[in-house]
């Protein structure tokens, strides 16, 4: 999982990248560490050619991104459902739904520590 604390006004698609590019090794079933995920899977805010599709490309990620103007029903809606119910999640501390602190790095904590909640209650799921 990897989080990014930005303005309200910046644009989902100028910080596709700088996420991918922060998501921790994940390792592999032979014991080495992969950097990339094979797939990225997103909405159509970030149908961006050159901004998002070439960079993932480039990075050897096969983008999964919905086309702008074309008929909903691609099926990528079922793949998507986890990350809007991970912001779902995190819109239930208050606190980080509605931000009252002044300074980035206090919210930038709590916003790891929802994180961490989120983690921790799917653990539990498994125990």
């Amino acid at each position: 999982m990897a989080i990014e604390h930005t303005a309200a006004n910046v644009h989902d698609s100028e910080m596709a990248i700088p996420i991918v590019d922060a998501v921790p090794p994940i390792k592999t079933t032979n014991g080495g560490r992969r950097k990339r995920p094979d797939e990225a899977l997103a909405d159509r805010a970030y149908d961006a050619e050159e901004k998002v599709r070439q960079a993932l490309r480039r990075r050897k990620i096969k983008p999964m991104v919905a086309k702008r103007r074309t008929e909903h029903g691609s099926g990528l809606g079922k793949y998507r459902y986890v990350v809007e119910a991970c912001f779902d999640w995190l819109f239930n501390w208050r606190r980080l739904r509605l931000r009252y602190e002044k300074r980035d790095d206090i919210h930038d904590a709590f916003l790891i520590l929802g994180c961490c909640m989120i983690c921790w209650k799917r653990v539990l799921e498994f125990c």
